[in-house]
C-alpha cells in the first residue's frame, strides 16, 4: 500500500463526527465507467448520495452511512485495509489489487468486460507460448496471479492505456487487456488466444469482518437489480384459461389473481422479466387476455 493511501485510510478510520453513532462506511468510483451506474443505483436504493461531482465526502444521517468516492482502482485498497467497510468496484480492480481482506460480496449487475490476451497472428495458441515473454497490461496484478496459478513466468509489462498498441510498437511481445467484439485488437494486427482471464463486472466489495448496515445495503441493492430486471403485468383473463396463462408467465412464486364482477373473468397479476415482455403480452393476448398493462418496478425486496 502506498504511503499516500495509508495516510487517508488512517484518516478515514478516525473521520466520524464524535457525537455520531458509528456509520456504514462506503467506498464509491469517483469516475470511470462505473461511477455513474453505481451512484443510479444507491440514488434507486434510496440512500443520499453527492449533488456536487467534486463531493468526495458524503454524509447520509437518515440511513445511517457514509460514501467516500475515491479512485476506482483504490477502492479494493480501502476496503481490503478495514479502512472502509464496502466499497463498490470492478471485479477486475479487485483482483488487481491483491488485497487479501477485500472480498467479494454480490455482483452488481452492470460492467461487464471480459480479459484475454493477445498476440501477433500464428505466433501464440496457449498461454504456456508465453513463458518468458513481454506482456503489456493494464492490470498486472491480476495478470500476474492468473499466470501464477499455471506457472508460467513472464515479463510483465505495466501500461495506462493504450495496451494494444504495445506489440506494433515493439514494448511487448503480447498483451493482456479487455475485450469486447474484438475489433479494436484486430485493428492493431492482434490475434485472440489461450483461455479467458476474468469475467469481470461491478461487485459490492467487503472488509474482512461484516459490519452493521452491510445487510441492510445488500438486500437494497439486490431490490434494485431486480426491479431492473422484471416489471408487473397485469390483464384480465377468462377464468377458464388460468393455467394456459400461467404456463406463459409464471412469475417469481405464483400470480395473484382476484375476481372480477364477472364471475367467468379474473383479473391477474403477476412479476415478468422485462427482457421479451413484449413476446409474453402477444401471448397472452393470443389466448384471450384483454386489459394487458405493463409497469415499471421502482424498488423490490424478495
Amino acid at each position: 500500500m502506498s504511503t499516500d493511501i495509508s495516510e487517508t485510510a488512517s484518516d478515514i478510520r478516525h473521520h466520524h463526527p464524535e457525537s455520531s453513532a458509528p456509520m456504514l462506511r462506503i467506498a464509491v468510483p469517483n469516475k470511470g465507467s462505473l461511477a455513474d451506474t453505481a451512484s443510479e443505483m444507491l440514488h434507486e436504493a434510496g440512500y443520499t448520495g453527492r449533488r456536487d461531482p467534486k463531493d468526495l465526502h458524503v454524509i447520509d444521517p437518515q440511513n445511517e452511512v457514509e460514501f467516500f468516492y475515491l479512485r476506482p482502482k483504490d477502492i479494493a485498497t480501502y476496503v481490503g485495509s478495514g479502512a472502509l467497510d464496502v466499497g463498490i468496484t470492478g471485479r477486475d480492480l479487485l483482483f488487481d489489487a491483491r488485497m487479501p481482506g477485500a472480498r467479494e460480496i454480490e455482483p452488481l449487475g452492470f460492467g461487464d468486460s471480459t480479459f484475454r490476451f493477445a498476440g501477433p497472428p500464428g505466433r501464440f495458441t496457449a498461454i504456456e507460448d508465453l513463458e518468458g515473454a513481454r506482456v503489456a497490461t493494464s492490470y498486472p496484478g491480476l495478470v500476474d496471479g492468473f499466470l501464477d496459478e499455471r506457472g508460467v513466468a513472464v515479463d510483465l509489462v505495466p501500461l495506462d492505456g493504450a495496451v494494444e498498441s504495445a506489440v506494433r510498437l515493439g514494448v511487448a511481445d503480447a498483451v493482456a487487456d479487455v475485450v469486447s467484439t474484438g475489433t479494436t485488437l484486430k485493428q492493431a494486427g492482434l490475434e485472440i488466444f489461450g483461455p479467458v482471464i476474468l469475467q469481470s463486472e461491478a461487485v459490492l466489495i467487503g472488509a474482512p469482518d461484516e459490519v452493521d448496515g452491510t445487510q441492510t445495503l445488500l438486500r437494497r441493492l439486490r431490490g434494485v437489480m431486480v426491479a431492473r430486471r422484471y416489471v408487473l403485468i397485469d390483464y384480465d383473463l377468462p377464468a377458464k384459461l388460468i393455467d394456459e396463462a400461467v404456463a406463459l408467465a409464471p412469475g417469481i412464486e405464483s400470480p395473484t389473481i382476484s375476481p372480477l364482477r364477472d364471475p367467468e373473468w379474473v383479473a391477474v397479476r403477476v412479476m415478468s422479466p422485462r427482457k421479451g415482455v413484449n413476446q409474453v403480452m402477444d401471448a397472452l393476448y393470443a389466448i384471450g387476455a384483454r386489459a394487458i398493462l405493463v409497469t415499471e418496478i421502482h424498488a423490490a425486496r424478495l
